[in-house]
This record gives C-alpha cells, sequence and structure tokens, in this order.
C-alpha cells in the first residue's frame, strides 16, 4: 500500500446539489448523483464552457460522497503549477475522485503517464472517477495514446447553458438560498447591465446582499441602479 496520501482539497460548503440550479441540466445532476451511490456509471466526463458550473457540479459530488460516508477527494488543476504527480500515489484507494480542468495535464508527460497508472489501479478497485473540462475528450490535446482512450471511456456529458429565462430563475433562487429577496424585474434589470457569467452574478448577488442590509432597503431596480453607478465611480 503506497504511504503517499493526497493533498487536503478545499471543500467548499455552498457548492451542494442543493445549491446548484440545473436548468436544462437535471439529467446531468441526476448522472452525477447516480455514480457516486454506486448505481451509475463508473466514470464521468464532464465538460463545457467555463462559468457554467462544473467546479460546483464537482464539488456537490464530494459533498454527498461524504453524508453517504464515501471516502471521496476533490482538486482543481487549473490552480497555478501542476503539483508533483505523486500526490496520486494512494489515491486509486478513494471511492470517489474528482479532477476538475482535467485539460491542464495534456502535453505534460510526467502527469499523463502518472494519471494513466492511477487510473487503472482505481478503476481495477471498481472505484467512481468523476473529471472535468472545457472542451470534450476527443479534442484534448492528451499526447499518451491509452490514456486519451480511457478519458473516451465512460460517459461524456455536456453542461449546458442557462437560457434567459433560466438565469433569471436561477438569480431568485440563489438570492433565496442566501435569504432575501429578488423580483424577476430585478433579475432581467441584473442581466441587461450587469456581467452575464453566473459566477460573476453570484459574486455581484453577495455584494448586493451586503449593501441592502447595510442600507436596509429592498433591492429594488433604482436601488440597484444606485450601486452599480457607485461602482462605476470608485
Amino acid at each position: 500500500m503506497a504511504e503517499q496520501l493526497p493533498l487536503h482539497f478545499e471543500f467548499r460548503a455552498n457548492q451542494t446539489f442543493n445549491d446548484f440550479f440545473p436548468g436544462t441540466n437535471r439529467e446531468i445532476v441526476t448522472h452525477l448523483q447516480r455514480c457516486v451511490a454506486g448505481l451509475g456509471e463508473q466514470q464521468i466526463f464532464l465538460w463545457g464552457k467555463s462559468g457554467l458550473g462544473k467546479t460546483h457540479l464537482l464539488q456537490a459530488c464530494c459533498h454527498q460522497a461524504q453524508r453517504q460516508n464515501i471516502r471521496s477527494f476533490y482538486f482543481d488543476l487549473a490552480h497555478a503549477e501542476l503539483p508533483d504527480p505523486a500526490i496520486l500515489d494512494g489515491l486509486d484507494e478513494y471511492d470517489v475522485v474528482c479532477f476538475d480542468n482535467i485539460e491542464c495535464i495534456a502535453g505534460n508527460a510526467d502527469w499523463e503517464l502518472a494519471f494513466f497508472n492511477f487510473f487503472n489501479r482505481h478503476r481495477d478497485r471498481g472505484h467512481k472517477l468523476i473529471v472535468s473540462s472545457c472542451a470534450a475528450p476527443n479534442d484534448l490535446a492528451i499526447r499518451l495514446p491509452d490514456l486519451k482512450t480511457r478519458l473516451n471511456w465512460g460517459l461524456a456529458l455536456k453542461i449546458q447553458p442557462l437560457t434567459d429565462s433560466d438565469r433569471i430563475a436561477a438569480l431568485i433562487f440563489k438570492a433565496d438560498q442566501m435569504g432575501f429577496e429578488i423580483a424577476p424585474q430585478t433579475g432581467r434589470f441584473l442581466l441587461t447591465h450587469y456581467d452575464r457569467d453566473l459566477a460573476g452574478l453570484w459574486a455581484l448577488l453577495e455584494k448586493l446582499d451586503k449593501a441592502s442590509l447595510a442600507a436596509k432597503r429592498k433591492l429594488t431596480v433604482p436601488f440597484l441602479k444606485q450601486i452599480l453607478n457607485e461602482d462605476s465611480h470608485d
């Protein structure tokens, strides 16, 4: 048994399946939940553009695993430089392993070989692997042919962007999760005048919540205009 232990990962308490607004991605959520529970696919490759919630979903998988007393691990390969691939040693003992931004190992011979060996050990144990990427598995610049083949195994799921109506519903949903209320017209105003990227909108909601509490005012469109106008003059 390898003595190397994986690094501790950042566990984000607010990134569970209950905190995720799926829109048209409900089937993806179901597949991930079934995978973690051992009822679905052994391997899932989740891909799509940045800002659609891939990291949230991988974190949610680890939350579900924790609740079910399943040993899990999450790591984002996009953080700065790649760590020593030795972090993979012993990781095959984990029931559910989630790697975010798997495209980051492409072209790194040491990482590609180490991940290939980890993949085989982990799969042989019957454990679950969930990875995310900005590109489909066939489009990755992986140089090790056998690894590229293995990343095409299992189920590939493309996460879809939310429609405008879903984005407004997502804003209302997220605000409710945070403990305050926004009206549909307020949501439409935000989509029209602010960053349409969900991560940017979530960050804005946190700022608006604090401003609303400080001013003891509801989030009306005139109040939003005032806040956004003040931001533009900072």
